[in-house]
């Protein structure tokens, strides 16, 4: 009994080695028994680094692996088999090789969807209603694109010295870079100028402040002068002020010939011997009516009159 027992652990353990050998060898070839797994093409010009079993990462996190690459005259031609069955990419998508680092690493492959998230009652990539337009389903194929690595770079950048020694960039860079100095010197001295030509014209409107304020004054006494004068002409235009006017220059005409003819009766008196004589014995006379009447006080002004 012990015996029978004892060789039945020893199959049962012969037999699970068995099972897990042979499951490690189809790990290895990368064959899967899940029913789960599904399955999309990507196409590649340059596929450097990238191997089977090769990692498939959809923003950062491992979704599936390389399941077989194929070469072919026109390009690489590579399995991603997705172990998600639940994985929605939405279109446009893409599918990129990448490196751990620009100095090198370990191929991967990257699954980049640049179109709007898909709302969770979507098809998953193996129902049979599936958009392709809108989404990326099994068996699709992705264009492939290779990430920046040194070598890309390096190769980039003697690209780009190389046009740039056809084209001579540089000495038009340097003449450029002379050009733009000279420019900016010249912008220099035109700011210096113009500000100048600003303190210039503070100076201007400060000086032409009192000139506008007895501008301004001018103005608003022209303006009252001209009400003066329409008020004028208005009262002018009245016909009984016309008519006073001509009856005081009537008058005043009257009143000059009146004082004419008193002026010429007088001078015909002044011109008279006669009538000099009497105005100069009436003087007379009444002086001495005068020393008569008041002694006290003529005396006394003729004794001032004498000192």
């Amino acid at each position: 009994m012990r015996r029978s027992v004892r060789e039945a652990l020893v199959g049962f353990s012969l037999l699970g080695a068995i099972a897990g050998s042979f499951g490690l060898w189809l790990w290895l070839r990368g064959i899967s028994l899940s029913q789960n797994n599904w399955i999309v093409r990507a196409r590649f010009e340059d596929a450097a680094g990238l191997a089977d079993r090769s990692p498939v990462i959809y923003r950062g996190v491992q979704v599936g692996s390389v399941k077989r690459i194929q070469t072919t005259s026109e390009a690489v031609l590579a399995e991603l088999e997705i172990s998600d069955p639940r994985l929605r990419l939405a279109r446009p998508a893409i599918a990129q090789v990448q490196t751990g680092s620009l100095l090198g690493g370990d191929a991967q492959v990257a699954l980049i969807s640049t179109g709007h998230p898909l709302p969770a009652s979507s098809p998953n990539p193996r129902d049979k209603d599936c958009d392709k337009a809108l989404m990326v389903c099994a068996g699709n194929e992705l264009n492939g694109v290779a990430a920046a690595n040194l070598q890309s770079v390096t190769e980039l950048m003697q690209e780009l010295l190389a046009q740039a020694e056809r084209e001579k960039i540089l000495p038009q860079l340097a003449s450029t870079t002379r050009s733009f100095d000279a420019t900016s010197r010249e912008a220099q001295i035109f700011i210096k100028e113009a500000q100048r030509l600003v303190k210039d014209l503070n100076a201007a409107v400060g000086k032409a402040d009192p000139i506008l304020a007895n501008l301004n004054a001018a103005s608003a006494e022209a303006v009252a002068a001209g009400r003066h004068v329409r008020n004028l002409t208005a009262t002018l235009d009245n016909p009984k002020t016309l008519a006073e006017l001509k009856t005081t220059v009537g008058n005043a005409q009257r009143l000059t010939a009146r004082v004419d003819a008193v002026g010429g009766d007088v001078s015909k008196l002044t011109s008279d011997p006669v009538f000099m004589d009497g105005v100069r014995s009436v003087a007379i006379g009444l002086g001495q009516l005068f020393d008569e009447l008041y002694p006290a006080q003529t005396k006394a002004g003729k004794a001032k009159g004498g000192e």
